[in-house]
């Protein structure tokens, strides 16, 4: 479904470019760096540290990527994001009165996101300065993560999840065709709900509350771009 998704946008940026005769391809490349977090859950005693954990979360690392972009007019653009993400996952805690270490190292740990985009690029045309904003809908990949407990070989097994991402940037062109973005990104993706109780409704009756919980990437990043 989220795979029908992702290439459905963006084959509506590949059949929409030929609507102005003004449209140019945009390819980026990017790097930099993202501020991750995971989730919180119920406190769990370790059994090959004998340490107590609330959280897991990847570790803020590197980050890069690209995109390919179709201008159907001199200001709105309609394209597919991707970046790639090589950290390391951990685990932690939040809670000092219920958790007895602060972090620990489980394995290398990838995230991948995949995302049909529309963004809106402000000025003219050939502006050599053009600010942009962008949303995204598409696919957040957390990969597998090897692990050894008590000797043991294990693997958590990776999912991919529904998400969301919205950005922000400047774009500085030094000729026509080529030029250099910087920005900033933010890609919440959801992850689970915790329960926090019933909300009774004279009308509806009552119904479980839950708690919405997100694993958040916020990336700034810088790179080149080429215009066609």
């Amino acid at each position: 479904m989220i795979r029908r998704l992702v290439l459905g946008l963006f084959a509506c940026a590949v059949m929409a470019s030929p609507l102005s005769a003004q449209s140019r391809v945009e390819l980026s490349g990017f790097a930099g760096w993202a501020f991750s977090d995971g989730v919180s859950g119920e406190a769990l005693l370790a059994p090959d540290d004998n340490a107590v954990y609330n959280r897991i979360d990847p570790k803020d690392n590197g980050i890069y990527g690209f995109s390919a972009g179709f201008l159907v007019t001199p200001q709105v653009e309609l394209g597919f994001l991707y970046s790639l993400q090589s950290t390391t996952l951990m685990l932690g805690c939040d809670d000092l009165a219920a958790c007895t270490t602060s972090e620990r190292d489980l394995g290398d740990f990838s995230i991948s996101t995949y995302h049909g985009y529309f963004a809106y690029n402000f000025g003219e045309e050939e502006a050599p300065i053009r600010p942009f904003v962008l949303f995204g809908l598409g696919a957040t990949s957390y990969g597998d993560t090897n692990i050894d407990v008590l000797g043991v070989d294990r693997t958590i097994e990776g999912q991919s999840q529904f998400s969301s991402t919205l950005a922000g940037g400047v774009k500085f062109f030094f000729n026509q065709h080529v030029g250099a973005r910087v920005a900033a990104r933010i890609t919440p993706t959801y992850i689970k709900s915790d329960a926090e109780g019933y909300w009774c409704d004279p009308y509806w009756g009552c119904y479980l509350v839950g708690d919405a919980q997100y694993s958040n990437q916020f990336e700034l990043s810088g790179g080149i771009t080429f215009r066609f």
